[in-house]
């Protein structure tokens, strides 16, 4: 049996515990999005009028994440205009638990997931939670594997767009070796890394038809 754990991160933040291999997990509601209609007034000979509706344009993304074990899945990013980022995530062959989970700077695999370089974090601050008004852009926690090593989740937010001076699109996403620790561990990598442990599985985010 799967289990899936949602983190809307723009509009919640849940409380997620991982203690004495008891997994406990909160199930969220997805964000729905509703199309955005904009009107304009053409005019033409005299006074003649015609009303055009255009559809406010979306964006996806995808991420196919491989690495140099049998952790592999694929991560779908889409964002409605002017909207946050939803970003649906399946990724399996995890041990059971909590794995930290970023968007991190460079679309560079040539030497495997180590040269996608640091977290993605545009405003030079340090690491942290998702929902923290202190974290790096590429901060999107933890997601949570199952007993079967599944991990799905759908994660809402806004700091990563697909269009812009920030897109992600050309930036990677890394599923992490242990617990991000959210910046709050006392570790000292907790502020720059969240303490994660080694990258099991990237991907390069790239562009698709929605």
């Amino acid at each position: 049996m799967q289990a899936s754990s949602v983190s809307t991160h723009a509009l919640l933040c849940p409380s997620l515990a991982y203690t004495h291999r008891n997994l406990q997990s909160s199930a969220f509601h997805g964000v729905s999005f509703r199309p955005a209609f904009r009107s304009f007034s053409h005019s033409s000979g005299g006074d003649r009028r015609r009303s055009l509706t255009v559809l406010a344009a979306a964006k996806k993304a995808v991420a196919v994440l491989k690495g140099n074990s049998n952790v592999e899945g694929v991560v779908t990013l889409t964002q409605e205009e002017g909207g946050p980022t939803t970003v649906n995530v399946r990724i399996t062959g995890l041990t059971p638990g909590l794995h930290g989970f970023h968007l991190h700077e460079y679309g560079d695999t040539t030497n495997g997931c180590i040269s996608t370089g640091p977290h993605f974090n545009p405003n030079n601050l340090t690491h942290g939670a998702p929902e923290d008004e202190i974290r790096h852009a590429g901060d999107l926690g933890n997601i949570i594997a199952n007993a079967d090593g599944v991990a799905e989740a759908t994660i809402v937010d806004n700091q990563i767009p697909l269009s812009g001076p920030n897109s992600v699109v050309g930036r990677a996403l890394v599923v992490h070796e242990l617990e991000d620790d959210l910046g709050k561990g006392g570790h000292e990598l907790s502020l720059s890394t969240g303490n994660a442990g080694g990258r099991l599985a990237c991907g390069v985010v790239g562009l698709t038809p929605v």
